[in-house]
């Protein structure tokens, strides 16, 4: 006679009513005529399900239990269980001991440093943009404040926005209309 090893864990389905385990052998399943299937842990689930009765107001079943938290000894000490631990790690470009230099600067500090290196990234800007209109030949000197101010529709012509072109005026032609059959 040949022994077969016992599974280390069993299959278990769930009760479409209650939510208990079902173990294999226990057990009925009840099919729907639209072909759905519901498994059930015990007649008195099935007759539960069949009479239309709501498992979340059987007090009996799981669904009902953790709606009013009748569960939560489990929950606690699930929580427990799972800490996230905080890393410092450097970064890619910055050493740890910058990281926390940074960490420790004042608010000011910081702000006055953001202002410096934006002002520097404006002016670099600048920079390229004369060297590009240099290099297209459009370079043209700066006005005084009070001639751009008389002028404003000439400052919007030299930075490259053209005027619309007169529409001509074109004679509209109909369409003749094609003979009509039958007359």
């Amino acid at each position: 006679r040949k022994q077969v090893p016992h599974p280390t864990s069993m299959k278990t389905l769930t009760c479409a009513f209650s939510g208990w385990k079902i173990y294999p052998g226990k057990g009925m399943r009840f099919v729907r005529t639209d072909c759905k299937t519901f498994i059930f842990f015990s007649s008195k689930t099935e007759a539960a399900f069949l009479h239309r009765r709501n498992p979340r107001k059987c007090q009996w079943t799981a669904v009902y239990r953790q709606l009013h938290r009748k569960h939560q000894e489990e929950e606690i000490a699930r929580k427990r269980t799972r800490r996230s631990h905080k890393m410092e790690k450097a970064i890619e470009g910055a050493t740890l001991d910058d990281i926390r230099a940074k960490r420790t600067q004042k608010p000011e500090v910081r702000a006055a440093a953001r202002a410096a290196t934006l002002a520097e990234i404006k002016q670099h800007k600048k920079v390229m943009l004369q060297k590009k209109l240099e290099k297209q030949g459009k370079v043209t000197k700066p006005a005084p404040k009070e001639a751009k101010k008389a002028a404003p529709k000439k400052a919007a012509a030299s930075k490259g926005k053209r005027a619309p072109a007169p529409k001509a005026a074109v004679p509209k032609i109909k369409p003749a209309r094609s003979a009509q059959k039958g007359r």
